[in-house]
């Protein structure tokens, strides 16, 4: 069903003539008017004909939520035809509507539902507020996403699964492990609530890597030079990752047309997080990449000798429509860039296999960004039932503490995943790598693979992204820094740092020699800029640690002439005395196997623009 809202100040109607799909009605409802109204204009298609009584209370259910947000005095429910070209049958239409009128009068609600089939003149006055004007897809399987979140899984089982063995959130000790205890008070609702600005946001502007764009949608940003190229260096980053396990990079549109049947059921599951175009047709920009590699999968022959086969796109940008209250930094945005990894299995035993390999990655992805995770593995519980033994070998991999969800039934496309959480300043998950076993999208969006026995099947689907959101990386490393901040010295990875070493010329006659050192360093691939200002070296000194750079050293008469000089090392707080082969060898260890990318700010400080 689609359905477009309007909160009006006022809506008039009257019948015209009959359609020969028109219901009787009495002489009263020929025409109406109703003040201070929520208008539920609604389209009713062929698929909601599969379970009218789901559409009818998931349409109600919507009523409510927002009558109830824009303080609505009325409903009105208005059948209105042309938000849809594939309409259902006039039949199930006018239960549909009865039905949800049936339901909303037991709630207690001031409810008009305006006669079907017949052409109508209408007047509406919109009230012209934020909330005034929304569309949505109700679908019989809409889940509500803020109250399961809030629910964190009504019915669920929850324990801690370490050394092979599980006990209760309740008895578990958690000396040592303060951070996974943190995530398992969040996940069952007693821990850190979502109120309160994190640190990152206000680093985020200081550093200049990023700041809100006030004259775009909320949660869109602004990047800076250096925001910038620690956003590439992530996405090479995650390319080679996903390439070494045999992905096949591609690219799909960003818009997604909602009358194609596969993608507006799947679409459905996000609910109001859709981000609308307004458009003729009803289109949809993305929340990730599957429906572009189901797509292109779907279009593709497969055989068993070809799986798995992997496709990975780098997604910039997905959207989610995220509530304007929830928007905040870097954690949470309406457009974020996500690494989006599917594979496409023959059974069950190859995804888990495949799904043991790409628990590696995302293991090893914490590593190499030297963050740490907390970890929840979550299955339904046929699915732990008949896979408990491998759930309980892929937790040894990890080789940690973790946090285990059953649930009764399964909800999503999901039988299992695993989810791997930074944790925040303020004690919050920031989610990070997930892998997920997907047991529909094969089937509802057509994909086919030609089996050994010659039969087609649908193949399983592994989703993963071994960072999660190129935007939460950096939120969980600026995190990370206020969290550390009274036992070490903030920073980024070095690999990651936009600056990797500053060299600081104590007078002009010691300029050329800085960038005859430079453009050394420079040719081992390593970022280094000059301070070449007017300042003190005292006040250069002090400008380098503020943004954090991990090499800095003096330049001046004595190492002019040794060749020598007294490096920083922001890490250890260490000052190493050096010359520049060493300098290059200590920086290039630190950047060993790491993508690289050039300075794309000047090299001279006095030349920068300071954002």
């Amino acid at each position: 069903m689609r359905v477009l809202l309007i909160h009006s100040d006022f809506i008039k109607y009257e019948t015209k003539n009959k359609t020969p799909v028109a219901e009787e009605i009495e002489e009263a409802k020929k025409d109406g008017a109703f003040k201070e109204s929520l208008v539920v204009f609604t389209s009713v298609e062929k698929e909601d004909e599969k379970n009218p009584d789901a559409i009818a209370k998931n349409l109600a259910k919507e009523a409510i939520k927002v009558t109830n947000e824009v303080k609505a005095e009325n409903i009105v429910l208005y059948p209105y035809a042309h938000l849809s070209s594939s309409l259902g049958s006039p039949k199930f239409a006018v239960e549909i509507m009865k039905k949800a009128e049936e339901i909303l009068k037991e709630e207690g609600y001031d409810v008009y539902r305006v006669p079907f089939g017949w052409y109508k003149g209408f007047e509406l006055s919109c009230k012209g507020h934020p909330l005034s004007e929304l569309s949505r897809t109700i679908t019989s399987d809409m889940v509500d996403e803020d109250k399961e979140k809030k629910d964190k899984g009504p019915g669920s089982k929850w324990f801690i699964l370490s050394d092979g063995t599980t006990t209760s959130t309740d008895e578990f000790n958690y000396d040592g492990k303060d951070q996974l205890e943190k995530l398992v008070k969040y996940e069952l609702g007693v821990g850190a609530s979502d109120e309160g600005e994190p640190p990152h946001v206000k680093l985020m502007k200081e550093k200049e890597l990023c700041d809100n764009e006030s004259a775009s949608d909320a949660g869109n940003l602004k990047w800076y030079p250096k925001g910038r190229l620690v956003r590439d260096l992530l996405s090479d980053y995650v390319y080679n990752l996903v390439v070494d396990q045999g992905a096949m990079p591609i690219e799909t549109p960003i818009f997604y047309n909602l009358e194609n049947d596969a993608i507006r059921e799947h679409a459905a599951k996000f609910g109001e997080r859709q981000y609308r175009a307004a458009t003729k047709n009803p289109l949809m920009l993305r929340f990730a990449c599957c429906f572009g590699a189901f797509r292109v999968m779907g279009d593709t022959f497969l055989t068993w000798k070809n799986l798995p086969a992997k496709v990975y796109e780098l997604s910039t940008y997905s959207f989610r429509y995220e509530q304007k209250g929830e928007v905040v930094g870097l954690k949470r945005l309406r457009a974020f860039t996500m690494p989006d990894f599917h594979s496409f299995c023959e059974n069950m035993d190859s995804t888990l296999e495949e799904f043991d390999r790409q628990v590696d990655m995302c293991v090893q992805t914490g590593i190499d960004l030297d963050v740490n995770y907390e970890i929840i593995f979550r299955a339904t519980e046929d699915f732990y039932n008949e896979h408990k033994e491998w759930m309980y070998n892929t937790a040894k991999r990890i080789n940690k503490p973790l946090l285990l969800e059953i649930l009764p039934e399964r909800k999503h496309y999901w039988s299992c995943k695993i989810d791997f959480a930074a944790i925040d300043y303020l004690g919050r998950p920031i989610e990070n790598p997930t892998v997920q076993i997907d047991v529909e999208s094969g089937k509802r969006f057509d994909i086919k693979y030609l089996g050994e026995d010659d039969q087609e099947h649908n193949p399983i689907i592994l989703h993963c992204s071994p960072t999660g959101s190129i935007e939460r990386v950096i939120c969980s490393l600026l995190e990370k820094t206020a969290i550390e901040i009274n036992e070490k010295s903030p920073m980024l990875p070095v690999w990651l740092s936009p600056i990797q070493v500053r060299i600081l010329p104590i007078a002009d006659r010691h300029i050329e020699y800085a960038n005859q050192l430079a453009d050394k360093i420079e040719e081992a691939n390593i970022r280094v800029d000059i301070d070449n200002s007017e300042d003190r070296v005292g006040k250069k000194i002090r400008n380098s640690a503020k943004e954090w750079v991990p090499y800095t050293f003096v330049i001046g008469d004595n190492e002019l002439e040794s060749g020598n000089f007294q490096v920083t090392v922001r890490e250890s707080g260490e000052k190493l005395e050096m010359n520049i082969d060493q300098l290059i060898e200590a920086v290039s260890n630190d950047n060993k196997g790491m993508p690289y990318r050039r300075l794309p700010i000047p090299r001279n400080t006095s030349q920068r623009i300071h954002f």
